[in-house]
């Protein structure tokens, strides 16, 4: 029996960007983080938190806090992308490894935009096995240069969403250097099952986020036809344990892994009132740990 670590996010604070006058600032952020009674967070958007190692580890230090990972975007897809990931990608790296996490967690760019427009064609067959060739190369490079694990997280209106795009990225993609940051809502989002891929690929479950969706809100966006950040802002993801999926059963079926998993609270609520997010993370954390989660510590 494996164990499930419960840590949380600067996305559950309603924070997207790295600056943006809607958003917690950061030292509420980690102090709410604390308070709540987590011990792990996510570095969220580069820039958000101090980017000098020295000082956030002081921060997280004096909070009693430690990091499990950092996120990022990569444009892998595309034939010129390389440069442009690689030189997003490094800063993240670069500081995440020196806040001694293990894990980074790198998401596909888009294909629909807010407005619920194409703005770039799917990937065909062909577009996926190099996609997955590429993501392979990039995990291997950041191995290899920061000592990190690549989980690859797929996401709603991206070219890696629904559960045959995802199935597919883990067979064009090596998992030596490359597994998946499981995110509950972004798979129950896109029709997916979370239960079905842990059961089929449960060597490569690296890394996990935990949200609910609300399927009201969902199937009203689909009737719709918005992007996934409109349907944030209607509250599409929602606090446990009032959507889907059943969290219960995914952290049973985590901890029956042979290995020990980051399960990071990932709410989406941008935008959000700032006397929002610390009541439902508290809340959240004591639902999850009551389910079976590793809690906090």
């Amino acid at each position: 029996m494996g164990r499930v670590d419960i840590g949380t996010a600067p996305d559950s604070w309603g924070v997207w960007f790295a600056d943006d006058p809607q958003q917690t600032s950061w030292t509420r952020f980690l102090d709410e983080a604390a308070a709540a009674g987590y011990t792990r967070i996510e570095l969220g958007p580069y820039g958000y938190l101090p980017t000098d190692p020295v000082r956030l580890k002081d921060e997280l230090d004096q909070r009693g806090l430690t990091m499990t990972a950092g996120t990022t975007f990569e444009q892998l897809h595309r034939p010129d992308g390389w440069d442009a990931t690689w030189r997003d990608v490094v800063r993240t790296a670069e500081l995440t490894a020196a806040m001694g996490a293990k894990h980074l967690v790198v998401m596909p760019s888009m294909w629909r935009g807010d407005n619920g427009e194409v703005v770039e064609e799917r990937l065909d067959h062909e577009g996926q096995v190099r996609h997955g060739q590429a993501v392979t190369e990039l995990g291997r490079w950041l191995a290899e240069e920061f000592g990190l694990r690549t989980q690859y997280h797929p996401h709603a209106d991206g070219h890696v969403d629904t559960q045959d795009t995802v199935e597919r990225f883990l067979e064009e993609t090596d998992g030596t250097f490359v597994n998946l940051c499981l995110d509950t809502g972004h798979i129950s989002y896109c029709g997916g099952d979370n239960l079905e891929l842990i059961r089929t690929y449960p060597d490569r479950i690296g890394y996990v986020h935990l949200k609910q969706v609300d399927p009201k809100i969902l199937a009203d966006a689909e009737a719709d036809g918005i992007g996934f950040d409109e349907a944030v802002r209607r509250g599409v993801m929602c606090e446990p344990p009032n959507g889907v999926p059943e969290l219960p059963p995914v952290l049973d079926a985590l901890a029956a892994l042979d290995a020990d998993v980051f399960a990071i609270v990932e709410q989406d609520m941008y935008p959000c009132s700032p006397d929002v997010p610390l009541p439902i993370a508290e809340r959240t954390l004591a639902y999850l740990t009551a389910c079976g989660g590793g809690g906090s510590r």
